[in-house]
């Protein structure tokens, strides 16, 4: 009896260590820092709407410090300026995109990288 409790105590920390290791899907991260006018720029004109995309529902934001980027996180290049956008699978960079260029270029660039390293499927394709 006392080896079956022992065996049934040893699950769920087994099965935590599963969870753990379980891959994480498709992000974007946002690489951001306090007072940078183009991540400003970018809250204003995508921030609100981008959950709401095809690009939001498939790569999640993630918004990260340029100084505090988290260990899960695998990062191809050090990160310099800000806004930096990751395209992140599995918590290891696929590709960027450097700084906003406003939000007629941000929507076709991300999805074509998304496309190109995720296999994201853009609208229309």
């Amino acid at each position: 009896m006392a080896a079956a409790l022992s065996f049934a105590a040893a699950l769920p920390a087994q099965a935590g260590e599963a969870l753990a290791a379980a891959p994480v899907g498709p992000e974007l991260i946002m690489v951001e820092q306090a007072g940078c006018e183009w991540c400003k720029r970018w809250n204003d004109e995508i921030g609100p709407i981008y959950p709401k995309t095809r690009e939001g529902e498939f790569a999640p934001l993630r918004r990260v410090d340029l100084r505090a980027i988290p260990d899960d996180i695998t990062v191809q290049r050090r990160v310099s300026f800000t806004p930096t956008f990751l395209i992140v699978q599995d918590g290891h960079e696929m590709a960027r995109l450097e700084g906003y260029p406003g939000e007629d270029f941000f929507w076709p660039l991300i999805a074509k990288l998304m496309s190109k390293h995720l296999g994201f499927l853009p609208e229309g394709a």
